[in-house]
């Protein structure tokens, strides 16, 4: 079965760290750009970073930058999401999704051509 798994969330102070982790499983992620996104409690879901197939070249949102890294295994078949500094204002449930392109499409801080998601990992950053 073709899926996306998130996990790594969890409860967390301000100005610490957590890794999300996503893991495909059913196909290989090598072939496909990777996108974290989260939404928050009432708000849109918002892009938060990209990787392009070959790790080659990533994208990261404003709010983010600095602060959080993306990378990926592809032997592993993961791609992971490092964030560092940890703000009330992060917290949100955090999906990562799969870009057959292999290429991130960012349009005015957007991502797009995402064809599967996961389920999401909640993430709370507490003051």
């Amino acid at each position: 079965q073709l899926q996306l798994v998130e996990s790594g969330g969890g409860l967390v102070q301000f100005g610490g760290s957590l890794r999300l982790s996503c893991v495909a499983s059913g196909f290989s992620l090598d072939a496909y750009a990777i996108g974290w996104f989260r939404q928050a409690p009432g708000k849109e879901r918002e892009g938060v970073s990209c990787i392009s197939s070959s790790g080659g070249s990533t994208h990261y949102a404003d709010s983010v930058k600095g602060r959080f890294t993306i990378s990926r295994d592809n032997a592993k078949n993961t791609v992971y999401l490092q964030m560092n500094s940890l703000k009330p204002e992060d917290t949100a449930t955090y999906y990562c999704a799969r870009d057959p392109a292999g290429v991130c499409t960012v349009i005015a801080g957007a991502y797009y051509g995402m064809d599967t998601w996961g389920k999401g990992t909640l993430v709370t950053v507490s003051s």
